[in-house]
């Protein structure tokens, strides 16, 4: 199981990484939103001058938003997959929580969450991560 946690730390950096990677095109192509859309109206003539100009305002600002969302999930689960190469239980419950929501993200992170919760709900990945469930009086009080 230990090959398990570890590579449910290595592939989960590398999906937040590459998350990471995304939300910062969001934010360039926010930031360029206005800038696109007039050249492409001044070089075309397929009629982007229609384009309402609260359009041009609020999209950079949903752009934005999404973009922040991502970087927040994305630290998160960075932050929880080291936590879980270190088998702290705080890093587990993070992951956990992470990896219920990269359940909707078909495909690749359908399959990375499966894999991660298959791996950090183990009954042998519990007991590595909480030391207080291995003790032998925790283990005199459950079975009594």
């Amino acid at each position: 199981m230990e090959k398990h946690i570890s590579l449910v730390g290595i592939l989960n950096i590398v999906y937040a990484s590459l998350a990471l990677i995304g939300a910062f095109v969001l934010f360039t192509i926010a930031i360029g939103f206005r800038y696109f859309f007039e050249l492409i109206s001044r070089y075309s003539h397929n009629g982007m001058d229609e384009i309402p100009p609260e359009v041009m305002d609020i999209v950079p600002f949903i752009l934005i938003v999404i973009g922040i969302l991502i970087l927040f999930f994305s630290i998160i689960g960075i932050i929880g997959a080291i936590g879980v190469m270190k088998k702290k239980e705080w890093g587990r419950i993070i992951m956990l929580v992470i990896s219920f929501f990269n359940l909707i993200h078909i495909p690749l992170g359908t399959i990375l969450g499966v894999y991660s919760i298959w791996v950090l709900l183990n009954d042998e990945t519990i007991r590595m991560f909480n030391p207080v469930y291995n003790s032998p009086s925790e283990k005199s009080t459950i079975s009594s």
